[in-house]
């Protein structure tokens, strides 16, 4: 990964490349735990950490000059400047948009022209290699299984924090990494929020439970969304579960290698374009999801993004009626030469609990 850094580099005529992002730190230096910032350069690839983290930081990155940043003035950009000052560098980049006020400062103040840059290393990590994609089937299988397991817990009475506890519980005994992140897990009226945080609300009979999670293996992660019904359906619940299902199905047609995000979006909103349900979808159908669970490609009617093979994207149309409830369904799409793999296979019919 370091080789396309440093291609970078030469193609624009900059001489380093200061990393921040967890994500990408992780993505080049395939270092796995915290205090982490790299510095590439074509001669020299340098790894600032902590004490703490040393140790690690030299078994896992054994190409890496592994610095303690903290013996360097106590600071990261400090250590940077040392390094600018004994190889004569002129020239280095960083990303503009991650590094706080104080940092930006530090970096101005080094006798080199400091250069804004974003997106360079998310635009690699879109396309996912063999090794990467096969990290996300695990994720996402895991948490196939963890559904599997929760909807046995779903009954009147039960909490929704106690739910989305559970839930991430069933999970890492599934086997994924043991810092899940944020778990949405709603019911009731209260599914109509899209990005709704588990409350001490109760399960009730006819509620909706949307659950919207996943989880990380290797750090790679799953992203998927299931909604249920507690009893039995009303025709409304059935009528606008039975368009979901049809957003979904339309938009999965329409993602091919060499798709606009746009035609996607088209293709999603057909079932529902004409009724009065147009008004309640919200029009961001999807991301493309990795180390971190919203990357590029973004799926939605102002999108410039194409669709290439091995993107790994979510699809998620939804739809949202305020004092009533939503339903979403997403799944987590492979695009491959012919067409596209799901990755995500829970149950997608309406359950009734």
């Amino acid at each position: 990964m370091e080789n396309r850094v440093i291609d970078y580099l030469r193609v624009n005529n900059i001489e380093g490349f200061f990393i921040s992002k967890p994500q990408n730190v992780r993505y080049i230096s395939k270092y796995t735990s915290d205090d982490a910032f790299l510095f590439i350069t074509e001669k020299e690839n340098y790894f600032f950490t902590d004490p703490r983290y040393t140790e690690q930081a030299e078994c896992e990155c054994p190409d890496y000059k592994i610095i303690n940043w903290r013996a360097n003035g106590g600071s990261v950009a400090e250590s940077i400047r040392l390094i600018v000052e004994s190889m004569n560098i002129k020239s280095f980049c960083f990303e503009g948009d991650f590094v706080n006020y104080n940092t930006y400062e530090e970096l101005k103040g080094i006798n080199a022209e400091a250069i804004a840059v974003t997106g360079v290393i998310e635009e690699f990590r879109s396309v996912k290699t063999s090794d990467e994609i096969q990290n996300l089937r695990i994720a996402c299988q895991i948490a196939d299984r963890a559904f599997e397991k929760i909807i046995k817990d779903i009954k009147i009475g039960i909490t929704e924090k106690e739910l989305a506890s559970r839930l991430s519980h069933y999970m890492v005994m599934e086997g994924s990494d043991t810092k899940p992140y944020g778990n949405i897990l709603i019911s009731g009226k209260r599914t109509s929020l899209l990005h709704g945080i588990p409350s001490g609300k109760s399960i009730e009979y006819g509620d909706f439970v949307l659950m919207d999670y996943g989880c990380a293996y290797k750090g790679y992660l799953s992203d998927m969304t299931r909604t249920v019904v507690v009893g039995k359906a009303t025709p409304d619940q059935k009528k606008v579960y039975s368009l979901e299902m049809k957003m979904l199905e339309d938009s999965k047609k329409a993602m091919i290698p060499g798709a606009r995000a746009t035609d996607v979006y088209e293709a999603s909103v057909q079932a529902i374009k004409d009724t009065e349900y147009f008004k309640y979808h919200y029009s961001g159908i999807g991301h493309g999801i990795g180390m971190f669970v919203h990357e590029i490609p973004f799926m939605g009617p102002k999108s410039n993004e194409v669709l290439a093979e091995n993107n790994v994207v979510t699809i998620e149309p939804g739809i949202y009626i305020p004092d009533w409830g939503g339903i979403r369904i997403e799944d987590q799409i492979l695009i491959t030469r012919d067409g596209n793999e799901c990755l995500t296979n829970a149950e997608r019919e309406l359950l009734e609990l």
